[in-house]
């Protein structure tokens, strides 16, 4: 494991260092050029699997897995939400662009107006005041996770398509590339370091997923029913390389998200699927 640890921590040398004179798209292609090189017999749209589209016998477990999902009742509870009326009688659909379907490639999104990038679960939350109910908390998987388990899948099949547009989107964006390749933690690792530079190469039993598709899965269930969020893997990421994680939904974590979404700009979206 010590010797793991080390060719991780070691490798951060491709992309480790964060140009600051580099464009969105520039980064982007730098990470599909560069993960097309190694793999040079995956197709790009195979990157919508992660870990999967690199091991065959995983992949296969995957189309069992999805033929009868084990967690479809989690999803089905997220569509009862979706559907039941505020009390002021509206729903999410009514107060949604396209009634909240094939949007959530559009996502995260930077909001002039408002100076901050603003996510998918900002604008259910946005939704839920506009009409007199609470926000849900970002890490509340009986919420928050429940209902983006479905509204999420309203936008399956559809290309992530993130904009960075304007001096303001780009330093947000810019803010998300360098928590992605800034090292951090007492084990002194990048989220590059695993996802870029060692992506698709073993650690122990599993595959390190490569950043390329990332965003376009989530949220995930793990094992049975364990539903997971883009943003609490975030946290569940920082723990394991023993940082302070931030709360879900902090400016840090959304601009990490707004970065990676761009980088799979292109990638189809299937929200909602297994994960090991």
């Amino acid at each position: 494991m010590k010797k793991i640890i080390l060719a991780l921590a070691g490798l951060g040398i491709v992309f480790g260092a964060v140009a600051a004179n580099a464009n969105p798209e520039a980064d982007r292609m730098k990470i599909v050029n560069y993960l097309e090189h190694r793999n040079p017999d995956v197709k790009f749209d195979n990157y919508v699997y992660g870990a999967l589209a690199f091991d065959a016998d995983a992949k296969s477990q995957y189309d069992s897995i999805m033929d009868f999902p084990p967690f479809i009742g989690v999803i089905e509870q997220g569509e009862k939400m979706w559907n039941t009326p505020f009390k002021n009688g509206k729903t999410y659909a009514e107060c949604m662009p396209n009634g909240g379907k094939m949007i959530a490639g559009n996502y995260p999104v930077y909001d002039e107006k408002l100076g901050k990038v603003v996510t998918f679960e900002d604008l259910i939350n946005d939704c839920r005041v506009k009409n007199g109910e609470a926000a849900y908390s970002y890490s509340d998987m009986k919420t928050m996770g429940v209902l983006t388990s479905y509204a999420r899948t309203l936008s399956d099949g559809m290309k992530m398509n993130i904009k960075v547009d304007g001096p303001s989107a780009q330093k947000a964006f810019d803010d998300g590339k360098m928590t992605f390749y800034k090292r951090t933690g007492q084990l002194n690792f990048s989220c590059a370091n695993c996802h870029l530079d060692n992506a698709t190469n073993h650690l122990r039993s599993e595959i390190l997923s490569p950043v390329l598709g990332q965003a376009v899965h989530f949220p995930v269930f793990r094992g049975g029913e364990n539903l997971v969020t883009l943003q609490n893997r975030f946290v569940g990421c920082f723990k394991q390389v023993r940082q302070v994680p931030d709360k879900e939904g902090s400016t840090r974590y959304n601009n990490l998200e707004y970065f990676l979404s761009y980088v799979s700009n292109g990638l189809p979206l299937k929200a909602s699927v297994f994960r090991k």
